[in-house]
């Protein structure tokens, strides 16, 4: 970049920790909201970074700010705290934020900031943690095309792919969807999975039938470790995030007057699964959940 950018980040959690690092790589100035939910940032800090306790002292001294959090009540809470977002924005100041919210709230949050002179856009992103460290994430943006613009050489430095959707909340529209068919995909998978231990259907010649069919995926591929070895590491998305997106997918489809049959069944097994297992679990575990539940085999022997 040819010039560095003094950027306020709140919400340095796994996605959030290698959204921030390359963007101090990118050559810019970053002061860090200090909570309880980061990723340790030591790493950071010894990179320039800058810890502070309070948003709004964050937000009034800076140019642009990130918000890379769990959920729309989280965005809430973060922009309208006493001393959130709102209380120290400054006209001029762009805000992006990375949350996955629901779009009738993040519309909300965007005429607020609006009306204080700030200027907002939604940048949700895909793919996992670990392309967030390697600045390879896909990012879906919904905003004015001149603040697109103007953010859109921060954005370069932690993404491979930038997808312009259209107005203020299609990037979260955007992202719902692709949650939609993602998440559909690993839940319909784990079921089979679970399926075919109860059947006695070796999972490992299942995975040649699938891979080598109609039945391959990226959400397979990340599934596959774990299947083959128990490792849920290459996917690193609680049930509680999951179950999370499926909601703000259904009412979102509910405000569009669009039936969700599949979308609803996929988060009653999400809710259930997080309810029986734990809300943190990881999404590859899922199919053992499904085999626990049902007397199957587990692929993850204890």
């Amino acid at each position: 970049m040819s010039e560095a950018k003094k950027i306020g980040f709140i919400g340095c959690g796994l996605m959030g920790h290698g959204i921030a690092k390359n963007l101090i790589k990118g050559g810019n100035m970053l002061t860090i909201f200090n909570h309880p939910g980061n990723q340790p940032v030591d790493d950071l800090v010894s990179q320039g970074a800058v810890l502070r306790d309070n948003i709004a002292e964050i937000v009034s001294g800076v140019e642009f700010v990130f918000i890379c959090v769990t959920g729309s009540p989280e965005l809430r809470s973060v922009v309208f705290g006493d001393q959130g977002v709102l209380a120290g924005l400054q006209p001029g100041t762009v805000i992006i934020d990375a949350t996955t919210g629901e779009p009738s709230s993040t519309l909300e949050v965007s005429e607020a900031l609006h009306q204080a002179g700030g200027f907002y856009m939604d940048a949700p992103m895909t793919r996992t943690p670990k392309e967030a460290e390697e600045g390879r994430l896909n990012v879906m943006v919904g905003g004015e095309q001149a603040i697109i613009d103007k953010a859109q050489p921060l954005i370069s430095c932690y993404a491979e792919n930038m997808f312009v959707s259209g107005p203020v909340s299609s990037g979260q529209r955007m992202k719902l969807l692709h949650n939609f068919i993602s998440l559909g995909t690993a839940v319909l998978l784990s079921e089979a999975y679970a399926t075919a231990g109860k059947a006695g259907v070796d999972r490992n010649v299942l995975t040649e039938v699938l891979a080598s069919g109609g039945g391959d995926s990226v959400v397979l591929k990340r599934l596959i470790p774990y299947i083959e070895k128990g490792d849920s590491s290459g996917f690193l998305f609680s049930l509680s995030n999951a179950r999370k997106d499926m909601k703000y997918y259904t009412h979102m489809a509910e405000e569009l007057n669009v039936g969700a049959y599949c979308a609803e069944s996929i988060h009653q097994t999400l809710i259930t699964a997080a309810n029986v297992a734990g809300e943190q679990r990881p999404m590859p575990e899922l199919i053992d959940v499904l085999a626990g539940i049902h007397g199957a085999p587990l692929c993850k022997q204890d």
